[in-house]
């Protein structure tokens, strides 16, 4: 063989070693052959078992790794309404979710993909997307978990507006429904084509108009552009001058610059910029490196995650007017893991942005992580890339929402399609409204469950077994 083209030599080589995947045929009657094991109708059922977790053991045992004077601030906001409790509640649906029926087909899960977590973003080519937007809970695991999820949280999100028993169930259907036709036509696509596929943030926002009639004032600040929400709004926002130097105002206990043990505790964060930098694609690196620290703060986010450490950091480019606002958010172990197994990836950091990368059409050109010297894991991101959401509780007319449902259920089916096998899948679900019914069937029940757990959570808080900050 000596002289012959590499790519024939290194073909010899393989021999027979090399084995071709699967035709469409063979994973579209792999989906059909899951129906015999599973059939669709057998999601419809659900009650808590005998031995079911407790949920504010759940929730307790989340404290442990949390700063414990943010803790009463989320159970403030999990108090605050049914869909607040159901954000704060990840841990406790995946545990309910064990040993449900499911197909056996897997896809790269969100972990916690209610309707509160997809919105409006930048690509790197600055298109405004609409998609997935948080990954802190993102593992390998069954589609049925994500989409049982998102449709229960359209439920949640209509028990919460005072819609009629109509419709919720409306909601959770619309959710499979717009689920099933969008997997239906990327089964009919080719690889690269559903690689590279998008949900533009117009496309979304056409998709409510179309479907809701006169919108919302939520939807038209939620979807519309956000070309203004970038780092030099957030400069803006969130600094002021001090002694003629930029730094970020506190507002505690939201945000504020550490003191004391928790200032030895974040050192280690302040040191790992270079650190990150090493994640980064080379020309990513080479674009951090013209920016220079200025200033960092802790800020306390959202309901899931809130407690655990995050910071904003604060960058200067080469004039003031060329800020870049950085976050720091920690990574622990998703709250999948006691149920589908420990990440390949031995950095939770590095299990967040991997899982964002491959379920995202399009991902933020900053995202990195690190180790700190504590064994603390933290992935980094831009603070404001033209961002923006919808706010679920201003969705007050059933057609709102179940638009807004079929949006994000559009969205989540891109990210499984591109992650898992969208051919088996595709078959699994059907044409039919079996599933749809099905899910909806158990998104009736889970809700019940929900308002019960919600209700013990509002009596611990009564008796103070629980202390929430409800001011926060």
């Amino acid at each position: 063989m000596q002289g012959a083209d590499p790519i024939r030599r290194s073909a010899a080589i393989e021999g027979q070693g090399h084995q071709a995947p699967p035709t469409v045929a063979e994973r579209r009657a792999r989906g059909k052959q899951a129906r015999k094991r599973t059939p669709r109708g057998a999601i419809a059922g659900w009650q808590p078992p005998a031995d079911r977790c407790d949920p504010l053991a759940l929730l307790r045992e989340q404290d442990r790794s949390r700063l414990p004077e943010l803790v009463p601030i989320r159970y403030g906001r999990m108090v605050a309404s049914l869909f607040g409790f159901f954000r704060g509640t990840a841990a406790v649906m995946a545990c309910d979710l064990f040993g449900t029926p499911a197909s056996g087909l897997t896809v790269q899960l969100c972990g916690d993909a209610h309707l509160a977590n997809f919105g409006v973003y930048a690509s790197p080519g600055r298109a405004l997307l609409f998609d997935v937007n948080d990954f802190d809970d993102t593992l390998p695991g069954p589609w049925e978990w994500d989409l049982r999820r998102l449709a229960t949280s359209a439920v949640i999100a209509a028990r919460t507006a005072g819609f009629d028993g109509g419709a919720q169930r409306q909601a959770a259907l619309v959710a499979v429904h717009a689920y099933r036709r969008w997997m239906a036509r990327y089964a009919g696509m080719g690889d690269l084509d559903v690689w590279y596929s998008r949900v533009r943030a117009a496309q979304a926002l056409g998709v409510i108009k179309e479907t809701a009639g006169v919108v919302a004032k939520a939807e038209a600040n939620g979807l519309a552009p956000v070309h203004t929400r970038d780092s030099l709004q957030a400069q803006k926002k969130l600094t002021a001058k001090v002694d003629g130097q930029r730094r970020i105002v506190d507002d505690p206990p939201l945000v504020e610059h550490l003191a004391g043990d928790e200032l030895d505790a974040a050192e280690p964060v302040r040191q790992s910029l270079d650190a990150y930098r090493r994640t980064l694609e080379d020309d990513r690196r080479a674009l951090l490196e013209r920016y220079s620290l200025v200033d960092f703060a802790r800020k306390a986010v959202g309901v899931s995650s809130l407690g655990t450490r995050c910071y904003i950091v604060l960058l200067q480019g080469s004039t003031e007017k060329d800020p870049l606002f950085l976050q720091i958010k920690q990574a622990g172990r998703s709250v999948l893991e006691p149920y589908l197994g420990a990440s390949r990836y031995r950095n939770h950091a590095h299990r967040v942005v991997a899982g964002q990368r491959l379920m995202q059409a399009a991902s933020d050109i900053f995202l990195g992580w690190i180790r700190d010297t504590d064994g603390r894991d933290f992935y980094w991101r831009q603070l404001r890339d033209m961002k923006g959401s919808v706010a679920v509780a201003e969705l007050k007319r059933p057609a709102a929402l179940e638009a807004y449902v079929g949006v994000c259920a559009w969205a989540l089916a891109r990210a499984h399609a591109c992650s898992g096998d969208r051919f088996a899948i595709a078959a699994y679900l059907g044409g039919s409204d079996r599933l749809d019914r099905a899910v909806a069937d158990f998104t009736n029940i889970y809700a019940d469950q929900v308002e019960r757990d919600y209700e013990r959570l509002l009596a611990a808080v009564a008796c103070g077994e629980v202390q929430a900050d409800i001011a926060l």
